[in-house]
């Protein structure tokens, strides 16, 4: 069973950038659609974009134009640049992966 493990969470201040890597144990070239979704506290996990095989790409509103999500299947690893980070993006990020589930996630704290 292919597991995803997240990295590169931390305290970034307002208006910073962060990029969070998440590797698969296993070849993720099959699996058609891998994403990312947060989750903040007393809230419900969220989407915020996904990556098909081919490259095609999908965005929460609130993270559109900030956020950029890419896939290297050579690597088994998915990625997520976060530029212009602000309080409200502080959460739990999660990777996921359809057929494959939900990784256990890295802390994004936005503070001054």
């Amino acid at each position: 069973q292919v597991q995803l493990v997240e990295s590169g969470g931390g305290l970034v201040q307002p208006g910073g950038s962060l990029t969070l890597s998440c590797v698969a144990s296993g070849n993720i070239s099959s699996v058609y659609h891998m994403g990312w979704g947060r989750q903040a506290p007393g809230k419900q996990r969220d989407m915020v974009a996904t990556i098909t095989n081919s490259g095609y790409t999908t965005y929460a509103d609130s993270v559109k134009g900030r956020f950029t999500i890419a896939r290297d299947n050579a690597k088994n690893t998915v990625y997520l640049q976060m530029n212009s980070l602000q309080p409200d993006d502080t959460a739990v990020y999660y990777c996921w992966g359809s057929i494959v589930g939900w990784g256990r996630g890295t802390q994004v704290t936005v503070s001054s």
